[in-house]
This record gives C-alpha cells, structure tokens and sequence, in this order.
C-alpha cells in the first residue's frame, strides 16, 4: 500500500510539472512571429527559484554572431495581467524588424501586483536586466549596449527602470545593491510617467483600481508612494534617450502622460523624440506601421551601436 501511494505522488508530481512546462511554452501564434531560423532561448529563470513570473525568454537572430546589442520587452498588462508574450501580436512586424536588424531581443515577465505590490515589479524588472547582463557572453550579448521597450503598464516600468538607475533607490532592486549594467535607450509606448496625475475626483476613491492595486493604496491615501513610483520623480541630465509613443484617444493612459514625461526630458537636457499617434486607442496595429518602426529603427542605430 506504502508503495502505491508513493507511486501515485510521483504520478501526481509528474502531471503538475508537465501542466507546468506546457503553460509555460510560448504560442504558435507568437512563436509565428519571429523570423526563420531565430535562436530561441525560453524560459530561463533570472532569480534561480520556481516563480513562473521570474522567466524571461531570448531570442537570437539567424546566423548570430555576437556580441549583439540586446533590446528588452517589458510587457503590459496594468501590473496584473499578461506574460512575457503580451503585445506581442499586434506589434509583430516590430519585433521582426528588430531581429533582422541584427539586434539580440529578449522578453521579461515580473511579479503582478495581485501577487506582490510595488516595488515587487521594478525589482524583478531590475533583476532579469541584471541576469542578462550578467550572462551577456554566454547568450552572445554586447553588455554595454541594452536598451528597454515597454508597453502600457511595461512602459511604466521600462521607464522607471531607465530614469532611476542613477538615484541609487536601494528599495528598487532585490538585494538593495545597484547592479552594473547601465541602460543606453528606452522606447516607451504609452506607459504611465506621473501617478498623481491619475488623482480622481471623488470622496471615495476606489482600491482596486490598476494603480491602487499595484501601489496597495489608493493616491489619495498614499501620494508619496504614487510619487515614489512615477518615473518622472526621477528625470535627470544623465539619464538615456528615450523615444515615446502614445495614442491621441487613449483611454486608459491619457497622451497628457507622455506629454509630461516629454517636458520633464526636456527641462533635463535628455535626448528624447514623442510622437502622438492620431486617433489611435491604448494598443493596436496602429503602432506598427512603417513610419514608427522607422523611428524605432533610427532611434536604435543612434544609440544602441
């Protein structure tokens, strides 16, 4: 009897790790994307433990031959949903061109806020740029040459990840030591840059929406921790370039955002470029059309080599 049931655990645990491995695989639809003959590199843990969200995945070009410069995916998601394929789909031809271009691509998952509130996410965030620059000669990476970016909620983070890497916020890393790599660009698509600005007008402020879960407060209760999680609280005259998108009906993350965001560069003396995309939502295929990948193809050039 002892035998049969440590046979049917064994079974058991079996099952589990399988149901695991195969929820982890990336999608056809997202594996599709990438061009013939890419390297794929899934599901490396960054924080050497078994949390699925401390996964990150890369990809390499066809025929590598490294160091390449490396471009990091910061998903969106409000801090609460996705995974380190998320915006992936509508921003495919992107994602081709940055690989064919000869850059190394990788993509990064964190902790949600449903899990974990900040600064549990800038610190995974943090952690898994840290894994790649550390193992940048074994994945065939140029260490000296890593740019950042996100969408939305990932742009929040790529953004912050960017501007405060030269405040030394120990809270903002995992072991409270700033690690070595430095950050040479950061592409953000409408992620938000100023949380106070989110302030809503009314005596009872609701706690569960995507900011107040992630903050584990509302505004209202806690404006020095919007404060302390708002990249722009961190803008200085040595901080990298960045290139901003926004849409002009966007709904969740007002282009107002990246219009302060652009401001707060601009009074620094950052390099910076924003373009407001005309009628276009918080996502979609209207970012991925040729005149941005343009700009993202130029932008990368200038600063990545």
């Amino acid at each position: 009897m002892k035998q049969y049931y440590q046979s049917s655990i064994k079974i058991a645990l079996l099952v589990i790790w399988m149901a695991n491995q195969t929820s982890a695989q990336m999608p056809d639809r997202i594996r599709n994307i990438f061009p013939q003959g890419t390297v794929f590199h899934e599901n490396i843990s960054y924080a050497k433990d078994t949390l699925k969200k401390h996964l990150l995945d890369i990809y390499l070009p066809p025929n590598v031959k490294g160091p390449l410069p490396l471009v990091i995916w910061v998903h969106g998601g409000a801090w609460m949903h996705g995974d380190k394929y998320a915006d992936m789909g509508y921003m495919k031809n992107t994602i081709q061109q940055i690989l064919n271009d000869g850059y190394a691509f990788a993509s990064i998952d964190y902790r949600q806020s449903t899990d974990a509130i900040f600064p549990a996410q800038i610190q995974d965030c943090n952690q898994a740029v840290e894994f790649l620059y550390s193992n940048a000669t074994k994945y065939q990476i140029d260490q000296n040459k890593i740019a950042l970016i996100g969408f939305s909620a990932g742009g929040h983070l790529a953004s912050l990840l960017g501007l405060s890497g030269n405040n030394n916020v120990k809270q903002f890393y995992y072991n409270g030591k700033t690690p070595a790599f430095k950050i040479k660009a950061v592409i953000d698509f409408y992620g938000p840059s100023e949380f106070l600005a989110f302030t809503p007008q009314t005596d009872a402020p609701n706690k569960d929406d995507a900011i107040g879960k992630l903050l584990g407060a509302t505004i209202i209760e806690r404006p020095d921790l919007a404060k302390w999680a708002s990249p722009n609280t961190y803008v200085d005259k040595n901080d990298p370039p960045f290139l901003i998108f926004n849409g002009q009906k966007d709904e969740s993350v007002p282009y107002t955002q990246s219009l302060l965001l652009a401001s707060y560069l601009k009074l620094a003396g950052v390099k910076h470029d924003i373009t407001i995309v005309k009628d276009a939502p918080h996502y979609g295929e209207m970012f991925d059309v040729e005149a941005h990948r343009d700009k993202i193809k130029k932008f990368l050039a200038t600063y990545l080599h």
